[in-house]
């Protein structure tokens, strides 16, 4: 009975030799961020391991970038001045808008800070709004290439849309083609009529660089003021 006994729990300890082993092999144990302890009963799936990389605070781990719109997945690309620049020129010449406008308006709207946020939700060098994003194919607006050719193109599509008139295309782009088309005009904004005459001013001042051919260069462009007192450019 006793040897009988014996044989038993030696077939049952046995057992769970064979049950334990595939088991611890199987069991992970991670620290998240948080400070949480997980256990996975696999190879750590992919999002596993960077949380692990991530809770050691001395080890430095390089994630791909994940496209999305809010960019919110990562923070901005750094950009210095000297880079901005050259996405200026690039695509001032790319769509043919004069790349002083284009630095006027970056100025104003960001004063160069690629990673600016507005309380609006607005991003960027050029201070992208996300349905504005959206509409020229841009998937991450903190990207500055993409950032400005969205804006570029929008100011772009804005001055032909209000026949070269400076004063509203640049009202359209901060206060948006409804507001503009409603008031007939520059609308009755603070904001907006103070937008509109600071980019200007940093436009039209010494030492901008402003093309004499205007905003577009394919024809020679001329600046007018009409009846109204609105900046005008014709190509009459």
């Amino acid at each position: 009975m006793v040897r009988h006994t014996a044989n038993t729990v030696g077939l049952i300890l046995a057992t769970l030799v064979l049950c334990v082993i595939p088991a611890k092999a199987q069991i992970t144990k991670i620290l998240s961020p948080d400070g949480r302890h997980l256990f996975v009963n696999a190879e750590p799936p992919p999002i596993s391991a960077k949380l692990a990389a991530m809770s050691n605070p001395h080890k430095t781990i390089y994630l791909a970038a994940e496209p999305s719109l809010t960019g919110q997945s990562r923070p901005s690309m750094s950009i210095d001045r000297d880079g901005s620049e050259k996405l200026v020129k690039e695509a001032a010449e790319r769509h043919r808008v004069d790349p002083a406008l284009i630095r006027a308006v970056i100025a104003t709207e960001s004063n160069w800070n690629s990673g600016a946020v507005s309380r609006k939700g607005a991003v960027g060098l050029m201070q992208l709004i996300p349905t504005t994003a959206a509409r020229y194919g841009v998937n991450d607006l903190y990207s500055p290439q993409q950032n400005v050719d969205a804006g570029v193109r929008y100011l772009k599509k804005l001055l032909e849309r209000y026949n070269g008139n400076l004063d509203l295309a640049l009202a359209a782009y901060n206060a948006g083609e409804g507001a503009v088309d409603r008031a007939h005009g520059i609308p009755a904004f603070r904001e907006t009529r103070h937008y509109v005459q600071k980019v200007q001013q940093a436009y039209f001042s010494p030492g901008s660089g402003r093309s004499a051919n205007g905003w577009f260069n394919s024809r020679a462009i001329h600046k007018d003021v009409n009846s109204q007192g609105h900046t005008v450019f014709t190509n009459e």
